[in-house]
């Protein structure tokens, strides 16, 4: 695939580097001359231009109209909204992905500013404190669909309905807002079907839509 990254930094170098190991075409811009000068040594095999990602001109000449992925990794917010914006709705490009720096931003990061997939590692670290200290508590995880769905995760208090109950997750009658993709107990992933039963420290990852993410709850949460 042909993708462009936006932002020369740590991130989008080493977004770079995988992409170019997994035989992909990578065009990278990087704002500042100097910098874009050392990435071109640094980066064999990549097409590194000096180039400010959020001007259009800049975009053309990067041929993102052919790019199939486009990553705005900046260290700006605004400039990543920019760069997806101007790739989706002026170059048609089919998958925009979006970093997040300030995890309050991320209301922002979605369809309307052409942000396919938004990735916050902020809120992705929270979340991993989250889990480490909380049980019976539904952890965000991330955004998926154009930000109309949530991948989320309950760690099952010995209080949980599903435990106390022992009940299988046919008997839970989840709405259809909410499906269990999976299931850790242990160390041991588990594919989770209509018989599966809940023990107590199981990790429940869901797929919900945004607005259901509390529908869960009364199975989950006791």
């Amino acid at each position: 695939m042909k993708i462009v990254i936006a932002g020369g930094g740590s991130v989008g170098t080493s977004i770079a580097l995988d992409l170019l190991d997994r035989n992909h075409d990578v065009t990278l811009l990087e704002q500042v001359s100097a910098t874009a000068e050392k990435l071109k040594t640094l980066l064999p095999g990549v097409t590194v231009m000096a180039a400010d990602a959020c001007e259009y001109s800049s975009l053309s000449a990067a041929d993102v109209r052919s790019a199939d992925v486009v990553i705005a990794a900046t260290g700006d917010d605004e400039d990543n909204l920019v760069v997806s914006w101007l790739s989706k709705q002026e170059f048609g490009v089919p998958r925009v992905i979006s970093r997040i720096n300030n995890a309050r931003n991320e209301w922002l990061f979605n369809e309307s500013w052409g942000v396919d997939v938004s990735v916050s590692t902020p809120a992705l670290i929270t979340s991993l404190v989250d889990e480490a200290v909380e049980v019976g508590a539904i952890i965000k995880l991330m955004k998926l669909a154009h930000g109309r769905m949530r991948l989320i995760e309950i760690t099952l208090a010995a209080s949980a309905p599903a435990v106390v109950e022992n009940l299988t997750l046919a008997e839970l009658n989840l709405p259809d807002t909410v499906r269990v993709v999976a299931i850790v107990r242990g160390d041991q992933p588990i594919q989770p079907a209509s018989t599966t039963h809940f023990l107590e420290l199981d990790h429940v990852i869901l797929i919900a839509r945004e607005n259901a993410t509390q529908d869960c709850a009364s199975a989950f949460i006791g």
